[in-house]
């Protein structure tokens, strides 16, 4: 029953590959494990787990830990993308976007200039 009731976050842990994933029912409790490859795949795994079983859910145990903290995400730009919008989308701040590019300065010559395809660092907050 339990398992049923977090089934979307083990969809997402999947659809995010997370390496050495664990699930396990013990005593009535979702136990769950792995490793996320970055902290922003962690946070989304975090806000699933807190959408399905609020803030503290006292019928699940999480253990996920993150292979790559260097950096807070890599995200691979698609068609109609602005660095403004990648920001918004990260650090819910359009003007972050300097931040973003100053960690890519070794592929990007211009801010304005990103092309679909590119893997780009996500800088931690």
């Amino acid at each position: 029953m339990v398992k049923q009731k977090y089934q979307s976050v083990l969809d997402l842990g999947e659809k995010l590959n997370i390496h050495g994933g664990d699930v396990k029912v013990n005593n009535g409790k979702l136990e769950i494990t792995g490793t996320a490859s970055t902290p922003y795949e962690k946070d989304l795994l975090w806000d699933e787990i807190k959408k399905v079983g609020g803030e503290n859910p006292s019928d699940l145990m999480a253990d996920i830990k993150v292979a790559d903290s260097s950096v807070y995400a890599i995200h691979t730009v698609e068609k109609g993308e602005s660095l403004s919008l990648i920001a918004k989308h990260y650090y819910g701040d359009p003007m972050k976007y300097k931040k973003i590019f100053e960690a890519n300065t070794d592929k990007l010559k211009n801010p304005d200039m990103i092309h679909p395809g590119q893997d780009l660092i996500i800088p931690n907050k």
